[in-house]
Order: structure tokens, then C-alpha cells, then sequence
């Protein structure tokens, strides 16, 4: 230590807010917790505050996923409604409510949609990570193969727990989405719109109890809603309260290189999709939904943008490097451990920017203009091309957590360092 550095002011932590917004993590509105609602935890049929009944709030979103309608739930409580000293607290937050019977109840509910909040609701930051892109990106793909890599590998390389927030989550996971591409080696189906998906939610919790845990929130929204601007309206509300977002973008969305992926992949015209959703298309839906509305119709919210099927991208790579040189780290698995290791980042986030502007600068430029912090990825959520829709062997993720790693170091969950 030199001399003068030891009178270098140190850095002082930020000061710790008494509670945090909430963002539910179900139907993405935000309150105060000091709005929060709770469910009773008995019925009593001689008090009508107490009966069994239908709860029009949470039936209200049920139906908008096409779940059954629930009968016969517990009443739901108001904090004001109770006296003071019967208010449960925790960090200076209600974190229960003993009822007028003298029965507690913990169980607090979103005062919209009426799902159980999680645990650490209001006392950490809700932060919710998005996925989004138009029609047949491979977004459901990506987001099965992101979250089996951080249940697998990543949440151990950071002292850390991926886990899904309940056992239904857990279960509706596996069999629909894991357990088909893993073990099975089936493609999964196109998300269709008018099957609403509710969402996964998960939590990276650290093992270092001083690190709030992060709220893992994939809305699996259908592509198609995604340019059309009534259907976005359903969702926009989850990505404006995102704190970070998962851009997905596939190389065959842009026109000037389609066709040259095709000819040198032999592929015939009929095998491949008919029509493709431009990037921009998606970036323009965004804006006139939410972005818009924010200071100098610009969104902080940091953006990665991930280019998928990076296997497909073997067929353009070439020694000049015009497109992808052919000894390219996005054809190499990456492992950050302990740390986000900024020179791998910044050599893969320079090269896919330069091959995006290249080709599709009209996309490249939107982002500019509309997003004040991005960063450029390429991922291979199946680690092969598949032939037929058939998958190749096994499934062999190549840079899939990156893109997730960056918003946790862009969020200070973790810390960055130069390789």
C-alpha cells in the first residue's frame, strides 16, 4: 500500500432502505408492503368475516392462465384492520397478523392478484429478469437450459441455490419443459398465444446471509404477442417493472444473412420457417408500450441482448472475420466462477456488436436509441443444430448462464473482475 492511498477515502456501503417496493412476482404490479393483505389461517361459519368464499381477485387472474376457479378459500385480511399490537413485525415490515380467535397467520398476498407473496417480499429487492423476443427465437428452450445450468452448475460456482419458489412451479417445470429436452432429448413446442403461461419463478439464494436472495421471475410470453401491441399491453406490465431483461434475438431474423446460412447449411427452403418477426419490430413494440412514458424515452433497465442458436453461426465464420472469425470464443463454453470476468464479457459483447451492426443496423441502431444500458451476447441453448427437429446427441449448453451472470453483476449481486 502506497503512501497516499492510505488516505484515500474508502468506498462506504449504500445505506439500507427500511423496506423495499414489491413487485409481485405473479401478476407484476407494484406496492408498498405496507399493502400488503394476508389469508386467514382458519374459517369459522358463525363470522361472516371468517367464512369460507370465493376470492374474486385471485379467480380474476386464474382464469387469464385458463386455471380452474377456486371455491372455498380462507378470508382475506387487512392490516388495518387489526389492532396494532396484534401486527406482526419483522425489519419493519408486517410480516403477520394474530387474528381477533388469537390464530397468526403469515401468509401475506399480493393486494391485486392475491397469490402468496414470497417470504423476502418487501425486506430485498424484487427483482424480476425477463425474456423476451418475437416468434421462434427459442425462448422457452433458453429458459429451460438457463434454468437447469443454474440449478446444475452456476448457483454452486457463486456459493448459491437456484431453487423454484414451490413445489407446483417445481413439478409444472420438470415434466413440461426438463424432463422432455434433458432426458428425453424432445424440442420443445412453439409457445402458443392464446395458451397463457404463468410464470416461473425461482430464487439464487447465497449461502452468504448478508446477500438478499434475487427473485427469479420467466414469463414465457408467447413471440407472437410480442408484436402486437393490445396483446403487449397484458404482459408490458412484468417488463416495465423488470429489473433486468434477456433480449432474445435469432440470427435467422435477419434477412441480409438468412439466406446465406441456408445455402450453407444445404438446407431446402421448405424446412425452415416462412416468416420471421424482424428484431426491430419487437424493440418498436416496446417503445410505444412502455418506453415511451420514461425520462427522455429512454429505459435504464439493463438489457442483455442474446443471440441465440450460436451453433448455426459455424456455417458464416470465416479467417477474414467478416461475419464470425473461425476461432471465436462464442464457440467455446465459458465458466465464470466466484466472479463475472470482465475481459471474457467485453471480448464477446465487442464481437457481437460489430456482427450485428454489420448485419442489421437499423435493429442495432433502435437499441441505441432506446436503451441506456446493453450488452451483446451469443448462446447456444442446445450446444447443436437439430437436424429434423430432431436433437443431435446431448444437449450441451454453450454460454447460456452469460447473459444472466452480466444482470447479476449489473444488479452488484456479484462482483466483476478483469481476467
Amino acid at each position: 500500500m502506497s503512501f497516499f492511498s492510505r488516505f484515500l477515502k474508502r468506498q462506504q456501503p449504500e445505506e439500507r432502505p427500511l423496506f423495499y417496493d414489491i413487485v409481485c412476482p405473479y401478476c407484476f404490479s407494484k406496492f408498498s408492503p405496507e399493502e400488503v393483505v394476508f389469508r386467514a389461517a382458519h374459517h369459522r361459519e358463525d363470522d361472516e368475516d371468517y367464512a369460507l368464499g370465493e376470492d374474486a381477485k385471485l379467480n380474476r387472474y386464474r382464469e387469464r392462465f385458463g386455471l380452474d376457479t377456486v371455491f372455498d378459500m380462507e378470508a382475506v385480511l387487512a392490516p388495518h384492520d387489526v389492532p396494532e399490537e396484534h401486527r406482526i413485525y419483522s425489519d419493519n415490515i408486517v410480516m403477520g397478523l394474530n387474528d381477533r380467535y388469537g390464530v397468526v397467520t403469515r401468509r401475506r398476498l399480493c393486494p391485486q392478484c392475491h397469490n402468496e407473496l414470497p417470504v423476502t417480499a418487501g425486506k430485498a429487492p424484487s427483482n424480476i429478469i425477463s425474456i423476451i423476443g418475437a416468434s421462434q427465437v427459442g425462448k422457452s428452450v433458453y429458459m429451460t437450459s438457463l434454468i437447469h445450468t443454474l440449478q446444475h452448475y452456476t448457483a454452486d460456482h457463486f456459493d448459491a441455490a437456484c431453487m423454484p419458489l414451490n413445489a407446483e412451479i417445481s413439478r409444472r417445470f420438470r415434466a413440461d419443459y426438463e424432463e422432455p429436452l434433458f432426458e428425453r432429448g424432445d424440442l420443445l413446442d412453439s409457445t402458443q398465444k392464446e395458451k397463457l403461461q404463468e410464470p416461473f419463478i425461482f430464487q439464487f439464494v447465497f449461502k452468504d446471509e448478508d446477500k438478499a436472495p434475487l427473485t427469479l421471475v420467466f414469463f414465457d410470453v408467447a413471440g407472437e404477442g410480442m408484436v402486437e401491441q393490445d396483446y403487449l399491453g397484458l404482459h408490458g406490465q412484468h417488463i416495465k417493472n423488470s429489473a433486468g431483461i434477456l433480449f432474445m434475438v435469432d440470427p435467422l431474423q435477419i434477412r441480409s444473412i438468412r439466406d446465406k446460412i441456408r445455402i450453407n447449411l444445404g438446407n431446402e427452403p421448405g424446412e425452415w420457417t416462412p416468416r420471421y418477426d424482424e428484431p426491430r419490430d419487437v424493440v418498436l413494440t416496446m417503445f410505444g408500450d412502455f418506453i415511451a412514458y420514461q425520462d427522455k424515452a429512454k429505459t435504464n433497465i439493463p438489457t442483455a441482448v442474446v443471440l441465440t442458436k450460436s451453433d448455426m453461426l459455424h456455417s458464416l465464420k470465416d479467417e477474414e472475420g467478416d461475419y464470425i472469425k473461425s476461432n471465436s470464443n462464442v464457440f467455446r463454453n465459458m465458466v465464470h466462477r466466484d466472479w463475472f470476468d470482465l475481459t471474457e464479457f467485453e471480448n464477446i459483447d465487442g464481437e457481437i456488436r460489430r456482427f450485428i451492426e454489420k448485419v442489421d443496423r437499423p435493429f442495432k441502431g433502435t437499441m441505441d436509441v432506446y436503451f441506456k444500458d446493453t450488452a451483446y451476447f451469443a448462446v447456444s441453448a442446445l450446444g447443436s443444430n437439430p437436424v429434423d427437429m430432431k436433437l443431435q446427441g446431448v444437449v450441451s449448453p454453450i454460454r447460456v448462464d452469460e447473459p444472466f451472470l452480466w444482470l447479476l453483476y449489473k444488479l452488484k449481486y456479484i462482483e466483476g473482475r478483469v481476467g
